[in-house]
């Protein structure tokens, strides 16, 4: 399942493709199917929320999640920084590009809404009930009768039938994602029916449930200028929505601007209520990172999360605001999810489908200096692909996981079993000499000598050089020692710096070396890692397998992970995953803090619970504080 993400973190991380299902026997099938109902409550029966494990934390008549405060004040503004721009409206095509926060996704509903202190619970938003079927073939959603659009049109069976049936057609994102759900249709007046062509993927009834739902009416309609709408093109055009917010004024590349919706159908909802409070939340877009930074100063936005460790440690405690309280700096601790960070190799490129030249990268790589000289000491390097959560692989292989290996033994390197993963450690000078001496023996090894300086391909006479591709500069600080750590070896390397609108575009043609990306992971993974690292997913435009991964044992393993069924053999298969991806050395992981570092103007206030997996749940959750406002002065 795709990490949990609160609006602030939004939709940059995209959704899963997948490569063909694994057959099973017709009695593991089914059991399988009767393990994953039995953690959804009885098959067959109505319920009001799903959960992967166990029983929901929140019973039919719950009120109110237990970090929202229905008392909470409603209404005032919220101002969010965003570098960047924006030239599309239009998600079902890849979602407001340019827009790292996600505000677009505000203005739609969801079916099932997930619970931000239960890592794999969700209840009912637009559906009042779900239904898995005995044998696990299928889910039904009924619709709650008052769900409507903002235009006040009814929230139909057709709009969510209409909305699978496009995001599949039209998104390389959601093709894969929905790629085991055969089809959707109206089973009843208020009753949509998803069926499945495999049973056992556990997952499937609450990733449908994430789906945000489309106006069909919309869409299917002409625009002001009639001229039929079209969901595969890109639009400027302010869509219809059926959220807590609208999409009131945009100035395109500048900012965006957001209203509450004051008649919203679902404001009493029990997983609405204490939530959505601001009356106005406004994107504001700067085009450069240090432009950003100091425009919070500025006070021209409210809230930042701040992920430039030498911006913390230098550019706010000596800052008279901050001093005086007006400005607040506050860590939230990171629970709930996994990640990987990492530099990036294009697979798709010959100079980087030897395996001994993207480790001979890595082991050039000094961290350790980085950490005390850039980062000030407040980092951990990443060695896992589900870093900072249980699922992480560590030492050798034992028990399950061992035993999926051995399911899938023919399709791997024979060091899974034999070599735990491990990051070359640079933090003395004799360590970083032995680590670039490995570094040349293994370019030696696949097929390259120095000659002048420069590493160069014995069967061409091609200079080993590789372009770095960034849309924020603050990333050259970082690259610009790692590049003088490759000189030494003979590696001739560049960096350049796009606008992020030229950057998007070329992720999605694959036309780039190296690049930095990320993949949050929540502690229930699962379809989405098809498209992550499988195959199928490779050579799709616009997918999250940027590194153009290919190889038969990811895949087993990404499907083993999939239909594991119970909690015990998800955790075993995905440290089998985490395992062997770390073996193909496919990324140089980069760095992560255990914390999330935040500074805000000291407008605002929050419930006394904060969500468990959500950080600091802003804004969500929090509200427009008029008492500390006057002592710190209203927002412009």
């Amino acid at each position: 399942m795709i990490a949990r993400r609160s609006f602030l973190a939004g939709a940059l991380a995209a959704l899963g493709l997948r490569g063909p299902a694994l057959a099973q026997e017709p009695a593991e099938s089914a059991a399988k199917a009767s393990a994953q109902g039995a953690a959804q409550g009885m098959p067959g029966s109505w319920r009001h929320a799903l959960t992967l494990l166990g029983e929901p934390k929140y019973g039919p008549d719950f009120e109110h999640f237990e970090y929202a405060d229905p008392k909470a004040p409603v209404g005032g503004l919220v101002r969010l920084g965003a570098q960047g721009g924006f030239d599309n409206l239009n998600m079902i095509v890849n979602g407001l590009k340019g827009d790292l926060e996600g505000g677009i996704t505000q203005i739609y509903d969801t079916l099932m809404e997930d619970s931000g202190d239960e890592p794999f619970s969700s209840y009912g938003q637009l559906a009042e009930a779900v239904r898995i079927a005995p044998d696990g073939l299928s889910v039904a959603y009924r619709l709650r009768p008052g769900a409507r659009w903002h235009d006040d049109t009814p929230l139909t069976v057709e709009d969510v039938i209409w909305s699978f049936d496009t995001l599949k057609a039209n998104s390389p994102f959601y093709a894969a994602y929905y790629h085991s759900v055969a089809k959707a249709e109206a089973t009843g007046e208020r009753e949509v029916t998803f069926r499945f062509s495999e049973a056992g993927n556990r997952e499937l009834p609450q990733v449908l449930g994430q789906m945000q739902v489309l106006p069909k009416h919309w869409w299917t309609a002409k625009d002001a200028n009639g001229k039929p709408r079209n969901p595969t093109e890109t639009t400027l055009e302010i869509p219809l929505g059926s959220g807590p917010y609208r999409l009131a004024k945009i100035d395109a590349g500048r900012y965006a601007i957001y209203e509450r919706v004051a008649d919203y159908w679902g404001k009493d909802l029990p997983v609405n209520r204490g939530r959505n409070n601001f009356g106005t939340i406004r994107f504001e877009y700067f085009r450069d990172g240090s432009v950003l930074l100091e425009a919070l100063k500025g006070d021209l936005y409210d809230f930042r999360t701040e992920n430039i460790a030498r911006n913390w440690a230098t550019q706010y405690d000596d800052f008279p605001a901050v001093k005086e309280g007006r400005l607040i700096k506050e860590e939230f601790p990171g629970r709930g999810t996994g990640i990987m960070q990492a530099f990036v190799f294009n697979l798709r490129r010959d100079k980087f489908k030897d395996e001994r030249v993207r480790r001979a990268f890595n082991l050039a790589m000094n961290f350790e200096e980085m950490n005390r000289q850039l980062f000030y000491g407040q980092y951990q390097r990443i060695d896992s692909y589900f870093f900072g959560s249980e699922l992480a692989a560590s030492g050798l292989p034992e028990g399950i996981e061992r035993a999926i290996l051995e399911g899938v033994k023919d399709k791997l390197p024979p060091k899974v079993f034999t070599e735990p993963y491990k990051n070359p450690v640079n933090d003395t000078p004799e360590a970083v000499r032995a680590n670039l001496r490995q570094a040349v023996g293994l370019l030696k090894e696949a097929g390259y000598e120095l000659k002048g300086g420069q590493m160069v391909s014995k069967a061409t006479g091609e200079p080993l050089t590789v372009e770095f591709l960034e849309f924020q500069n603050v990333f050259e600080r970082v690259i610009l020692p790692f590049a003088a750590q490759l000189k030494l070896i003979g590696i001739g390397s560049s960096v350049r710096v796009i606008d992020q609108a030229q950057y998007q575009n070329r992720l999605r043609s694959f036309d780039f070396d190296i690049t930095t990306s990320s993949w949050p992971e929540s502690l229930s993974p699962g379809n989405e890692q098809r498209e992550y690292w499988g195959s199928a997913s490779a050579d799709k435009p616009g997918s999250r397998n940027i590194a153009g991964i290919k190889d038969a044992g990811i895949d087993a393993l990404i499907e083993k992970l999939i239909f594991a069924s119970d909690r015990e053999t998800l955790v075993a298969a995905t440290r089998a995953l985490d395992r062997a991806l770390l073996s193909h050395n496919y990324l140089v992981p980069q760095w992560s803090s255990p914390v999330t570092r935040t500074i805000r103007w000291n407008r605002f206030s929050h419930p006394p619970v904060l969500p468990k997996y959500g950080a600091s749940g802003f804004p969500t959750t929090w509200w427009y504080d008029e008492a500390l406002a006057r002592k710190t002065g209203a927002p412009r």
